[in-house]
């Protein structure tokens, strides 16, 4: 094969929380990533180290506004179709369908305002590509059933997926079920809605969320299917593989287990079984996951359609306690790998790292990947006019989209399309800062929540337009 294939989904991805913004709009309820704040008690939140179930006062929250896409997005969708997007990775707000999240009776402002969208997508022949939960849990299922670690969850989300699926057959073929979903190891008030009393068993709390989440995404699977077989439904993963620090057999097995950690969501959904060494390590944990009948049939019978991932940076880990200089990276840090540079919020820069990770993923699992994110967060200064000329982003999006050209022109790997993270500028998931943009689009928003949301194309607009042109071969 030469090149991308025929048909490549080029385009770009946002979630609900970081850019729609309308949190008290359209009936929309409160939910768990609209109370994370901007600033130092950010991560503690995100972690479940400092619990905040409300707004309180001294702090600013993002999520609130974000982008105030929910107002703006006729006007985005054009830019996306300007520069020629193929798809479009949005995420639902649960809340704005099911405001408590255990209503029989969804809202149908919510659901007419993702109509609305999906079919102004569709006006310009962009695919949607769904994630139904991208880090939101309705408050109420928190404060009232604890989150995830509650089994009722499962029907809560299984009512949400039954409505999507059946209100937006014919307008959404992809579907993604949980973004990110091993984020729940690292931050687990974001990923899950879990808080943890003390004294607690963190770990067992964590897995047994883990296995409720992993049923309700073969569930979703499953009704999808049911609706509509031509559906595509597929999990999604933040990747990044683990290098050891040197050869030395014990820094190989820190990086052989710490792939693993990843890899155990993902088995679980594609391959339809807990992987044997899972089992044995929470047993050695004295974890136990309670199971419901049927529970195991149900994930073996219903794999996912493709495997997305994000990928921002590769890993490195070391046995040696005393090589401990750590660099930042998506939420998880990692030993600093000597070899390579960094943006500026030091997360370190690998594109070979991302052919590698493509063609691990694609070797174990065997089954279509999408890369679903990818990009630099960097600081944008415009001119006068709100226009910025980004050639950092653009080198950094050049060399992964070659080695993305070489895993499926030299390697094989099967790819479905690739939506690069932050399309518009949007608020960051772990920072919450504006500042750090990822975007093709500038929008006049600061980190105090200040600005007049003007959109004003960047260099890297003109350049990814020329990118999808060319599908592909055009990276000058």
């Amino acid at each position: 094969m030469k090149g991308f294939p025929e048909g490549f989904l080029w385009g770009g991805a946002t979630a609900a929380n970081q850019c729609e913004g309308g949190y008290n709009k359209g009936g929309r309820g409160l939910a768990n990533v609209d109370v994370i704040p901007h600033g130092e008690d950010r991560f503690k939140v995100i972690a479940s180290q400092r619990e905040m179930l409300d707004f309180e006062d001294g702090y600013y929250y993002p999520a609130k506004e974000g982008i105030n896409m929910y107002d703006h997005f006729k006007e985005d969708i054009a830019l996306f179709a300007e520069m020629g997007f193929k798809t479009y990775r949005l995420s639902i707000a649960w809340t704005r369908i099911f405001p408590k999240g255990d209503e029989d009776t969804p809202n149908e402002e919510g659901l007419q305002f993702y109509e609305d969208l999906f079919k102004e997508c569709q006006k310009y022949g962009i695919e949607p590509l769904v994630t139904i939960t991208h880090f939101d849990c309705p408050m109420h299922l928190i404060t009232e059933y604890g989150g995830w670690k509650n089994r009722k969850l499962v029907g809560f989300y299984e009512n949400l997926c039954r409505v999507l699926f059946t209100r937006f057959d014919g307008l959404v073929k992809y579907w993604l079920t949980f973004n990110e979903i091993n984020m729940i190891l690292h931050a687990p008030f974001m990923g899950a809605g879990l808080l943890f009393a003390e004294g607690e068993n963190k770990k067992q709390v964590m897995y047994q969320a883990i296995h409720h989440e992993l049923v309700a995404s073969a569930l979703a699977t499953k009704i999808a299917h049911e609706i509509n077989p031509d559906t595509k439904v597929g999990c999604m993963l933040a990747a990044g593989t683990n290098y050891p620090y040197t050869p030395k057999p014990d820094d190989v097995w820190e990086a052989l287990s710490a792939d693993r950690e990843n890899f155990f969501f993902i088995d679980v959904q594609s391959r339809g079984e807990y992987p044997a060494f899972a089992l044995k390590q929470l047993e050695r944990e004295g974890v136990v996951i309670e199971m419901e009948e049927g529970d195991l049939e149900l994930l073996k019978e219903n794999t996912v359609d493709f495997i997305s991932f994000s990928y921002y940076s590769s890993r490195v880990q070391s046995a040696d306690p005393k090589v401990n200089e750590q660099t930042e990276g998506n939420i998880f840090a990692s030993v600093k790998n000597p070899y390579l540079d960094a943006s500026e919020w030091g997360w370190q820069i690998d594109p070979l790292g991302f052919r590698i990770t493509m063609n691990i993923l694609y070797d174990r699992y065997q089954k279509p990947l999408f890369v679903v994110e990818n990009g630099l967060g960097a600081y944008d200064t415009p001119d006068a006019n709100g226009y910025v000329e980004d050639d950092y982003r653009i080198a950094y999006l050049r060399e992964h989209i070659k080695a993305m050209k070489d895993a499926i022109e030299l390697d094989g790997v099967d790819l479905l399309g690739y939506t690069s993270w932050g399309c518009i500028d949007l608020v960051s998931a772990g920072t919450g800062e504006m500042s750090k943009r990822y975007g093709y689009i500038y929008v006049d928003r600061d980190d105090a929540g200040k600005g007049t949301y003007k959109r004003t194309p960047k260099k890297s607009f003109y350049w990814y337009k020329q990118v999808i042109e060319t599908n592909g071969e055009n990276l000058e």
